[in-house]
């Protein structure tokens, strides 16, 4: 069999060893899911990212260790961060990529890449059978939408300092939870964190496909457009945010950190 490219990248971080890791496996063939799931299996990363050439996209997949997931922003950015790198694309060619959850794009400015995701906020809900015995806190305000739930936090220090019980959050019937609240000075406009136990993460280190619900919330309650957040893991990642009525544009730097052939 022909060796297949694969790389690990560091996604929405400035340098090595921050930000989320994704794996990004070019395929010079289509491959089975089965093939797909079993890759993103032994990379063992929250997210590895499929991509296939068409004529004028590339068809983009992505699997955590365990399932295929609709959206994924952090293996989106690093996907498109190879192809400019590697010259699959011209600096000032967008990246086109039919996914799942429909036609996406990321452009290069300088050296950031900007994602073009739909937005998905949330509407407000009640907090479902075990969660609040999951995280052990009564929150501001819950909500939901076709992902995720989100969890308001009464201050960023309640946000930093949560402690879930993973095995008790695997139960509760979501893709995952969002916590966030008003950040502290004026670095950022909000802090978050994200728990996917039920997909196979217990925490992601910085998780794209939330700000696309984090973005339109936060953006309504201060009034602003343009917002940047912080992703409060142990890695920890920024994501800048542009708000454009029902899109979001999410903002990251990436790094490749290694480069290798898949030979099965």
């Amino acid at each position: 069999m022909k060796a297949v490219p694969i790389f690990q990248v560091d996604a929405f971080a400035d340098e090595p060893f921050g930000g989320n890791p994704a794996g990004v496996c070019i395929l010079p063939v289509k491959k089975s899911e089965l093939w797909m799931q079993n890759i993103a299996r032994e990379m063992n990363l929250s997210e590895t990212a499929f991509l296939f050439k068409q004529k004028s996209h590339f068809n983009l997949r992505w699997f955590t260790p365990v399932t295929e997931v609709e959206l994924c922003g952090h293996a989106t950015l690093a996907s498109a961060h190879i192809l400019y790198q590697f010259g699959h694309l011209k600096p000032d060619e967008p990246a086109r990529f039919q996914t799942l959850s429909g036609l996406l794009s990321a452009e290069k400015e300088g050296k950031v890449i900007v994602l073009d995701f739909p937005a998905a906020p949330e509407r407000s809900a009640s907090m479902p059978a075990g969660l609040k015995e999951a995280l052990g806190i009564t929150p501001k305000y819950v909500g939901i939408n076709k992902f995720d739930y989100l969890l308001e936090l009464n201050s960023e220090s309640e946000v930093i300092n949560l402690q879930p019980d993973f095995e008790r959050l695997k139960q509760v019937q979501s893709r995952g939870i969002i916590m966030t609240a008003h950040a502290d000075g004026e670095k950022y406009d909000f802090v978050s964190r994200f728990f996917a136990p039920a997909v196979g993460i217990n925490e992601d280190p910085v998780t794209g496909s939330a700000h696309c619900c984090l973005g339109p919330f936060w953006s309504k309650k201060l009034d602003k457009k343009i917002l940047t957040g912080y992703q409060a893991s142990e890695r920890g990642g920024v994501v800048r945010i542009e708000m454009k009525e029902n899109r979001v544009r999410l903002g990251g730097t990436a790094v490749t950190i290694l480069k290798g052939e898949v030979l099965v």
